[in-house]
């Protein structure tokens, strides 16, 4: 008899990408894979059943791929958090720090209305920048972010900390130590 394959079977790493000395962790292996990704959706959202959740916000890119599929599984509505500049109708931004410079993600002004409760999501959580810009432009329209999920944490960055130091619970499938 095999042993059931864990999410973090399904992801494959590649050595000295996209510099020398990182081990990139890709989820399109796990994406391709329709068990696998059917099991990363389901544990991305396990914390969260029986919560009160309105709407899944996505962080670019592959966030919208595994946001998507969480939103369609709890029958609720899905927001892009964008790249500045992709979004058609009136938007906020915020900028946040890159390790070499800066970005800016986006939300439609009229994404989630105030009260609304929301969970994000994306494939990794790393230094945290680009999910705390989420959590605040959500914040900023009055909605509460009530928990984070992400298929890889590399808690060597610090991101889940930054995020918990806001207040928001951080939910990660499987981790990896180093960069």
């Amino acid at each position: 008899m095999i042993a059931d394959k864990s999410v973090a079977d399904y992801i494959r790493t590649i050595p000295d990408f996209p510099h020398e000395g990182i081990q990139f962790r890709d989820v399109t292996t796990l994406f391709q894979d329709p068990r696998g990704f059917r099991l990363a959706v389901d544990q991305l959202l396990a914390p969260f059943v029986g919560e009160q959740i309105d709407a899944v916000a996505g962080l670019e890119a592959r966030g919208f791929i595994l946001g998507g599929a969480v939103a369609h599984q709890l029958s609720k509505g899905f927001v892009p958090v964008r790249k500045k500049g992709k979004l058609p109708a009136a938007t906020i931004e915020q900028a946040y720090t890159l390790e070499y410079g800066e970005a800016v993600v986006e939300i439609h002004d009229d994404a989630v209305a105030p009260g609304d409760k929301v969970l994000i999501v994306d494939d990794l959580l790393a230094t945290g920048g680009t999910a705390e810009a989420g959590i605040k432009l959500i914040e900023r329209l009055g909605a509460e972010v009530i928990g984070c999920a992400f298929v890889i944490d590399l808690p060597d960055l610090g991101g889940r900390n930054r995020l918990e130091a806001m207040g928001v619970p951080v939910h990660a499938i499987c981790a990896y130590g180093g960069h």
